[in-house]
């Protein structure tokens, strides 16, 4: 059976680096600064033979009120709560704060399975830290260095009959049945969603109305996600992976190395997310950075849907709606046709319309036309609009076939591919996306001449062996 371990401790005490080296991929920012963690992230460890799940946190800090710092308290209290270990970090150069002190006393109470480990143990430096843990009541420190990798093998032995003990009794507690289970049904594998769009849109608020449960930091302040977080639900029947991303600002306004991090890590999301859904702000929609960061979407082939959210404040509904639908057609026209919701964050409203437009932007984004299909359709539209004749050359668009999916992308075997405007092409995929029902989709078509496919094109004729010998012939390059 798997196990959840929580990293817990102080800001700046090497939760992240230990996290990143648990899983084996720089999922979590890292930086010098305390406080770069915010939120929490769930990631798949492996070490040695063990396989669970590892919860980066943020830093512990003495606050309890409605600040920023209260509330990342309260969300990492949660997940000792959620979890079956807590790995609790302190600073070995540091030596023991009374912060700590404070923080070992809460774990002793909330978790029945604390681990305590003094990082950045490397070195002389370490020894006073090391020794000084012992006084936190909570057993033997272990000795870790994230950044290098030193103690995780002691981290191992004292897991391993932890996560025994979680084996034998997940063993004991399964109920007992007679019905045959396929082997070969392995799990849905969710659908990909990345939420992205400027800072305060609501992006977070927003899967947590999703989840139904306050699982990532919220508030007023701009800014407050930093990193893609990622959290699997089951929304509706519809397994989804949902990434909760940084605001994106423009990139002229983007100084500072932790921010540029937190706007490289939600680009990645949106290159591996299946559905974007692009979170506007009701008041203020269609910013010029709201407009860059559709077009990114579209550039990068994702299927994309776009969110009118804090919908509850707006007084006039109806005109405000056909004032959006203007402006998103005449502002991303290479969207045309996407879905265009409004939602409320905070009162859950129109969340039931959000997941219909995600699934119908999936379906349309994974669809395939058959090629006699396609053929016929391609008739229709050069009968209805021949293509342009450049220095009296008539072009000819022999055939169309569908290449890929996701999203759709087709190949034209034609004349003279080079000399076909860019006025043509746009006419042949607005056909598609009207014709085949694929509307908002991005949409690939790629022309190729002939000559293009012939493998023999650039081949010299050459005389036979066998006919060489007969005539007498040396043989090319003799």
């Amino acid at each position: 059976m798997s196990f959840t371990l929580a990293i817990v401790g102080r800001p700046n005490v090497g939760k992240s680096t230990l996290f990143n080296r648990l899983v084996g991929k720089r999922l979590a920012l890292v930086d010098d600064r305390p406080g770069v963690t915010r939120d929490l992230r769930e990631g798949e460890a492996r070490l040695g033979d063990l396989r669970f799940t590892v919860i980066d946190t943020a830093g512990l800090e003495e606050a309890t009120d409605e600040s920023l710092q209260g509330r990342m308290r309260r969300l990492t209290e949660r997940a000792v709560e959620m979890a079956d270990i807590c790995l609790f970090m302190i600073d070995a150069r540091a030596g023991v704060l009374p912060a700590d002190e404070v923080f070992a006393d809460i774990l002793r109470r909330k978790s029945a399975h604390v681990i305590l480990g003094a990082n950045k143990a490397e070195g002389q430096a370490a020894e006073a830290g090391v020794l000084e843990a012992y006084a936190l009541g909570l057993g033997e420190p272990i000795r870790l260095s994230a950044e290098h990798g030193e103690g995780l093998s002691d981290l191992l032995a004292v897991l391993t009959p932890l996560a025994d003990g979680f084996a034998a009794r997940a063993v004991a507690d399964a109920p007992r049945t007679d019905v045959d289970i396929d082997a070969d049904a392995g799990p849905q594998k969710p659908m990909q969603i990345a939420v992205v769009g400027r800072p305060n849109a609501g992006k977070s608020t927003l899967i947590n109305a999703i989840l139904g449960e306050d699982r990532l930091l919220t508030g007023p302040e701009a800014g407050i996600t930093r990193d893609a977080i990622s959290v699997t639900a089951d929304w509706q029947g519809t397994r989804m992976r949902i990434f909760d991303t940084a605001g994106m600002r423009k990139k002229a306004r983007v100084q500072e190395k932790l921010e540029k991090l937190s706007v490289a890590d939600g680009l990645r999301a949106v290159k591996f997310a299946e559905v974007v859904v692009v979170l506007l702000d009701a008041a203020i929609p269609f910013e010029s950075q709201d407009l860059r960061i559709a077009d990114l979407a579209e550039r990068e082939g994702r299927a994309v849907v776009l969110a009118v959210n804090k919908w509850d404040a707006e007084p006039e509904k109806q005109a405000k709606l056909k004032e959006l639908r203007e402006a998103f057609e005449r502002l991303l026209p290479q969207l045309r046709g996407a879905p265009l919701v409004t939602v409320s964050a905070l009162t859950g409203r129109g969340l039931d319309r959000l997941h219909a437009a995600i699934l119908k932007a999936h379906e349309v984004w994974n669809r395939r036309v058959p090629t006699a299909r396609l053929n016929q359709w391609l008739t229709g539209m050069l009968q209805a609009h021949p293509p342009p004749a450049p220095g009296g050359r008539r072009i000819k668009l022999r055939y169309i076939t569908q290449a890929k999916t996701r999203p759709p992308g087709f190949v034209v075997m034609c004349s003279h591919p080079d000399k076909l405007s860019d006025s043509y092409t746009r006419y042949l995929i607005n056909g598609l996306r009207e014709d085949f029902d694929m509307p908002g989709t991005p949409i690939r078509l790629h022309l190729r001449s002939q000559a293009d496919a012939n493998p023999y094109k650039d081949r010299k004729k050459s005389t036979p062996s066998r006919l060489r010998k007969h005539l007498g012939k040396p043989a090319p390059g003799t």
